[in-house]
């Protein structure tokens, strides 16, 4: 059979068709037998990329909660982190999945309406964190910054005025 003048008998072609099936047999065998990262391995890597590239802002820790594997539909139970941040007028409302990272989070530390620093995405703002194993925006007070104590005058002695 000749296709635009080649025949499908020519050694050339069958040796070109040949490579190419192999070439694709060894793709789908790759496809098929590469490990494919699991969920933790993913949500540590986005945590990894928002510490080294998200930008950092300021949001409120709203709660911490438990949330058992039958209502989340895993197979294990959750504890859950929630906070809030305000990005050019819209308010996110997040949480994050700390079960595996409880050795970064002092719970009894955390408290609800606390401010918290939030680090996201600027091309995806709702992609988010509080706390990795690296970086935490979790802070041990309410003030969001530095005071100075005031400055207390001396008291100075007045002469007593007479009338």
């Amino acid at each position: 059979m000749l296709i635009s003048g080649v025949s499908l008998r020519d050694p050339q072609v069958l040796g070109s068709l040949a490579a190419a099936g192999v070439l694709l047999g060894g793709i789908v065998v790759y496809l098929a037998m590469r490990k494919r990262p699991t969920e933790e391995e993913i949500e540590r890597e986005r945590r990894l990329q928002l510490v080294q590239g998200g930008r950092i802002i300021d949001g409120t820790l709203l709660d911490i909660t438990d949330v058992e594997a039958s209502e989340s539909g895993r197979d294990r139970d959750m504890r859950l982190i929630l906070y809030k941040y305000e990005i050019a007028g819209v308010v996110y409302e997040c949480s994050q999945d700390i079960t595996t990272l409880q050795d970064f989070v002092d719970q009894k530390k955390c408290r609800p309406g606390f401010p918290a620093s939030i680090r996201y995405d600027t091309r995806r703002p709702e992609n988010s964190i509080i706390v990795s194993e690296q970086w935490s925006g979790l802070r041990e007070s309410a003030r969001t910054f530095t005071t100075r104590e005031p400055v207390r005058k001396k008291a100075t002695a007045t002469a007593p005025r007479h009338p």
